[in-house]
């Protein structure tokens, strides 16, 4: 019998410092979005605390994360990304 892996959320959170052009840039390029996609999302996360980019299994959803937070950290953005358990 197969089991199926649980499937864990890539949260990105709202901040005062990383651009929002970032954000999207960011949703396009790891999280694979169109470009109004991205946009929706990076207002949803602007307007509240944060949003949903994706839900993988856990070793993706994690890769993703620390994708997210490595290239924010080399263009100087303190963004903010974590994988949780749905």
């Amino acid at each position: 019998r197969i089991k199926v892996p649980k499937q864990y959320q890539v949260l990105i959170y709202n901040d005062d410092f990383t651009p929002m052009d970032f954000v999207v840039h960011v949703l396009m390029e790891l999280f694979d979005k169109d470009e109004p996609t991205a946009t929706r999302l990076m207002l949803n996360i602007h307007k509240g605390s944060y949003a949903v980019a994706g839900v993988y299994p856990k070793d993706l959803a994690c890769t993703k994360a620390a994708e997210a937070v490595q290239w924010a950290r080399e263009e100087g953005y303190p963004l903010k990304v974590e994988a949780v358990c749905q």
